[in-house]
């Protein structure tokens, strides 16, 4: 097998057995010392390794879904990225379904993050106050979210990886509700599906199309739709 990252198995520990003393009286034996932590025993460190060249694969394969999207993710591709051999992929991964469902769920994951710390606290609660800071999350990697939107709409097509499409768009309602919240607007479900859908959809244009004007676009949509939200029924903005 090409990378034996495995654990060893039978690694004989330190033992507390007795031994037969002078005169066959049985004397116990002191435990052996526990090893420095800098000295951890070797059967740890293929582990560490395997570890190491997982994750490796995997941040290539992100890197990789956002430079050429679905298609660009191949064993090889992502092997050369890491710079490990190409059966390394094969090995930690067992097919590419499932390296690509879990670079779409890192991927996922490190959205999502990025979008928490990026949607600052509106100063105000104004709706254009509120709609420029849920714009705000428009501000990244173009062809990184080319990539990840991608895999979203593939995941129609692919059950394996409909649980991280779901997962993402679970977490952006969060983080719409908390801006909601923050603001004191109406956040429960309806409301947060209204705001986070349509700044999706306005996303995945935005990221398509590409145009000049997009965030101004999207700002005045979500503008309109928070304002929405505040007006009482049968009322007018």
């Amino acid at each position: 097998m090409p990378d034996q990252d495995r654990p060893a198995t039978g690694v004989a520990t330190a033992g507390t057995a007795s031994t037969a003393g002078v005169g066959g009286t049985a004397t116990a034996r002191r435990p052996s010392p526990r090893p420095p932590a800098s000295e951890e025993p070797s059967s740890r460190r293929p582990q560490q390794r395997a570890v190491r060249r997982r994750e490796a694969l995997l941040d290539a394969a992100v890197d990789l879904l956002g430079e050429g999207g679905f298609a660009a993710v191949t064993h090889r591709a992502v092997a050369g990225r890491a710079a490990l051999p190409l059966a390394a992929t094969s090995y930690y991964f067992s097919c590419r379904d499932q390296l690509l469902a879990e670079a779409f769920a890192l991927l996922v994951e490190r959205e999502l993050a990025r979008m928490r710390a990026t949607v600052r606290q509106p100063t105000g609660r104004s709706a254009a106050a509120v709609a420029e800071a849920l714009t705000d999350v428009y501000a990244a990697d173009r062809l990184r979210e080319l990539g990840l939107w991608e895999l979203y709409l593939q995941a129609g097509r692919d059950p394996a990886l409909q649980a991280v499409a779901r997962a993402w768009t679970d977490g952006c309602d969060e983080i719409v509700a908390s801006a909601l919240r923050g603001a004191g607007y109406p956040c429960g479900h309806s409301e947060v599906r209204f705001v986070a859908a349509l700044l999706s959809g306005l996303w995945v244009e935005d990221v398509v199309e590409a145009r000049a004007d997009s965030r101004d676009r999207a700002r005045d949509a979500v503008t309109r739709a928070l304002t929405t939200l505040q007006t009482p029924a049968g009322g007018h903005p």
